[in-house]
């Protein structure tokens, strides 16, 4: 079994990878027929070829960022990721920055799903008035 120190240091690698837009370290990282959820169409995505076409159109039409801030082991195995995210599009403008969930379900090393979430508000995000 591995520990989510394992897959901890691996998600933070991939998030690295993925800001560095090193497409193949992030694909060798990915189950053969990972399902992936498609942020930008909505629906979802199966195999390592159709991810990088993904990121491909994805990157073609927005420059996205995200930045892990916390990293969470779940009863049923899964690893939930909070993470800032910064999209412009490719003149630089900000189209949005938040915060959302990723939760990643792995096969041994390799990710086999990943979906995004709708985070919880935590005590800290609420407005004290």
């Amino acid at each position: 079994m591995i520990a989510l120190a394992d897959h901890r240091d691996a998600l933070m690698n991939l998030y690295r990878a993925f800001n560095q837009r090193d497409i193949d370290s992030v694909l060798a990282r990915l189950a053969p027929g990972v399902d992936w959820s498609n942020g930008l169409e909505g629906g979802r995505i199966h195999g390592r070829d159709a991810v990088r076409d993904y990121w491909t159109r994805q990157r073609a039409e927005i420059d996205p960022r995200v930045e892990p801030m916390r990293i969470d082991a779940a009863p049923d195995g899964a690893v939930h990721v909070r993470v800032d995210q910064l999209v412009r599009d490719n003149a630089g403008k900000i189209l949005s920055n938040n915060q959302v969930g990723h939760v990643y379900q792995f096969d041994g090393a390799f990710i086999k799903r990943m979906d995004i979430v709708d985070l919880p508000v935590e005590p800290d995000d609420e407005d004290n008035e």
